[in-house]
C-alpha cells in the first residue's frame, strides 16, 4: 500500500466537469429507479394488481421492484466487463440510455385494466431492463471521478457521485409530491402517474448531452497502453476482469458485500417502505411521508460530501463505522417517531435516519475503488456493491411489508436492520484501511497477465 505521491495524475482542468458529468448522470439514473421503488409503494398495487388485497397488493409490487434488483449483478458482470476492456465512458452512456429507455416504456404501459395479467409481466420485464442498467452505472460512475481526481481529496470527490442516490430520489419524490397534491386520486391514478416516468426521456437527453462531452479516466487509459505493450511485446493475455477479482480479490469483494448490508437496507426502509408503513400501519397520511421523505433527501444531499470529506482525514472505514452503529441504533427511535403521525416526528425519523446513512454512502465510492486495481476495478467495485443488492436492498421492502404483514408490529423490522448493522460492523473489522493507496500502482497479482498458451515468458510485474 503505497502513499499519495507525485505519480498520481494531476488533476485535469474539466475535473468540475467530470464530477458534475458524474452526478447527474446519477441523478437521473437513480430518479428512473428510485420511482419505481415509490410508485410501487403507492399506486402499482391498484393499476397492476387489483384484485389482491391491498397490502398483498402492496407486497405484489415490491416483488417487481425487487426484481430489478435480482437483475444488477448480471448488469455488474458484463458493464464491469467492458468498462475494464473499452473504457469507463462508453459503458456510462449505454447505461443512461437503457434505464431511460426502460423508465419511459413504463410510462406507456397499459395497466391490468385493459390488457389483464400481460400488464405486470411486461412490468417486470423492463424493471429488469432497469436493474441491469443500474447495476452498470455505479462504477463507472464513481471510477470516472475517483481516477480522475486528487488522491487527497477522493473521499470528498467520489462522494459527489453518491448524491446522486438522494438526488435522484429527491427529485421522484419532488415530481410524484407534487402530482398528488395538484390532482384528485382518480386522475392520479388514470393518467397522473405516468408524468414523471416520461419526463426520463427529456432527463436522458440532458445526460447524454453531458456524458458525451467529458474525457475517458487517464488512469485507466494508461493501464490499458500498459496491457497492450505488454500483449505485443510478450505475447501474454490478461485475464478476464470477473475471473482476476474473484481469484485475487475475493476477501475485498466480501468485505465490500458485507459493508452494503446495513447501507442498502436502511435507506430501502427509511425512504420506500415507510410510504407503504406510514400509510397503512401508522395512518399518517400519504402526502406527509413523501413531504417528509423529500425534505429528508435534501438534507441527504448536503451532508454525503461532507461525510466523504471527513473520510479523506479520518479514513474510510471509522467513518462508515459511524453510520452503521448510528442506524443500528436510531432504527427503533425511528419507528417511534414515524407511529406519532405528525408531520414533524416523521420529518426527525427520516432525516436522522439518512444522516447516518450518509455516513456510509458518503465515503463508500472512494473505499471501494481503492480495493481494487486498475484493470479490474469496474469489475471489482461493481461486484461487490451490485451483488450484495440482492440479500440487502432488493428483498428489504419486501422482508420489512411481509413482517408488517405478518406481526402488526415494528419490533420485527427492527431486528432485522440490527442484524444487517452486525454483519456490516463485522465487515469493517475485517477491512483494511484503504485512504493512502495510490490508483495508479498494480496492488496484487489481479492486474498481471496469465502466460500464453504457448509457454513464452510471462510478464513483469507492472
Amino acid at each position: 500500500m503505497s502513499s499519495p505521491t507525485a505519480a498520481q495524475p494531476r488533476p485535469p482542468a474539466g475535473l468540475k466537469k467530470i464530477v458534475a458529468a458524474s452526478l447527474i448522470g446519477t441523478t437521473i439514473e437513480w430518479y428512473d429507479f428510485f420511482l419505481y421503488g415509490s410508485a410501487a409503494a403507492l399506486v402499482f398495487n391498484q393499476l397492476f394488481f387489483p384484485d389482491s388485497d391491498p397490502l398483498v397488493g402492496t407486497l405484489l409490487a415490491f416483488l417487481t421492484y425487487a426484481v430489478g434488483f435480482a437483475a444488477r449483478p448480471l448488469g455488474a458482470l458484463v458493464f464491469g466487463h467492458f468498462g475494464d476492456r473499452l473504457g469507463r465512458k462508453k459503458l456510462l452512456v449505454l447505461s443512461l440510455l437503457m434505464m431511460g429507455g426502460a423508465t419511459f416504456l413504463i410510462g406507456l404501459l397499459p395497466t391490468h385494466a385493459t390488457i389483464g395479467s400481460a400488464a405486470p409481466v411486461l412490468l417486470t420485464a423492463l424493471r429488469l431492463v432497469q436493474g441491469f442498467a443500474l447495476g452498470g452505472e455505479w462504477g463507472g460512475a464513481v471510477l470516472l471521478v475517483s481516477e480522475h481526481g486528487d488522491a487527497r481529496r477522493r473521499g470528498f470527490l467520489s462522494s459527489w457521485p453518491q448524491t446522486g442516490a438522494p438526488a435522484g430520489q429527491l427529485l421522484a419524490t419532488g415530481v410524484l409530491a407534487g402530482l398528488t397534491a395538484a390532482l384528485p386520486e382518480p386522475a392520479f391514478l388514470s393518467w397522473g402517474w405516468r408524468v414523471p416516468f416520461l419526463l426520463s426521456g427529456v432527463l436522458v437527453l440532458v445526460g447524454l448531452w453531458i456524458r458525451l462531452s467529458v474525457d475517458e479516466s487517464p488512469v485507466f487509459k494508461a493501464a490499458l497502453a500498459a496491457a497492450e505493450r505488454r500483449r505485443s511485446e510478450q505475447g501474454t493475455a490478461e485475464q478476464p476482469p470477473a475471473l482476476a477479482v474473484l481469484r485475487h480479490h475475493w476477501r475485498d469483494v466480501l468485505v465490500a458485500m458485507g459493508a452494503r448490508m446495513v447501507e442498502n437496507i436502511s435507506y430501502y426502509v427509511i425512504t420506500a417502505f415507510i410510504l407503504v408503513y406510514a400509510t397503512e400501519h401508522a395512518g399518517t397520511g400519504r402526502q406527509t411521508a413523501l413531504s417528509a421523505v423529500l425534505v429528508a433527501s435534501a438534507v441527504h444531499f448536503a451532508t454525503i460530501p461532507m461525510w466523504g470529506a471527513l473520510s479523506d482525514r479520518l479514513g474510510r472505514r471509522p467513518v462508515y463505522l459511524i453510520g452503521a452503529i448510528g442506524v443500528g441504533a436510531w432504527i427503533h427511535p425511528f419507528f417511534l417517531l414515524v407511529d406519532r403521525g405528525t408531520f414533524p416526528a416523521v420529518l426527525l425519523a427520516v432525516t436522522v435516519g439518512l444522516l447516518f446513512h450518509g455516513a456510509m454512502y458518503g465515503p463508500q465510492a472512494a473505499f471501494f475503488s481503492e480495493m481494487f486495481s486498475t484493470r479490474v476495478r469496474y469489475s471489482g467495485a461493481s461486484i461487490g456493491a451490485q451483488f450484495s443488492s440482492v440479500a440487502a436492498g432488493a428483498p428489504a421492502p419486501l422482508i420489512a411489508t411481509a413482517l408488517l404483514a405478518g406481526y402488526g408490529s415494528a419490533v420485527p423490522i427492527v431486528l432485522y436492520v440490527l442484524a444487517a448493522a452486525l454483519l456490516t460492523v463485522i465487515a469493517l473489522a475485517c477491512a483494511q484501511e484503504t485512504r493512502h493507496r495510490d490508483l495508479t500502482a498494480a496492488q496484487d497479482e489481479a492486474a498481471q497477465p496469465r502466460p500464453a498458451p504457448s509457454g513464452e515468458q510471462p510478464a513483469r510485474t507492472a
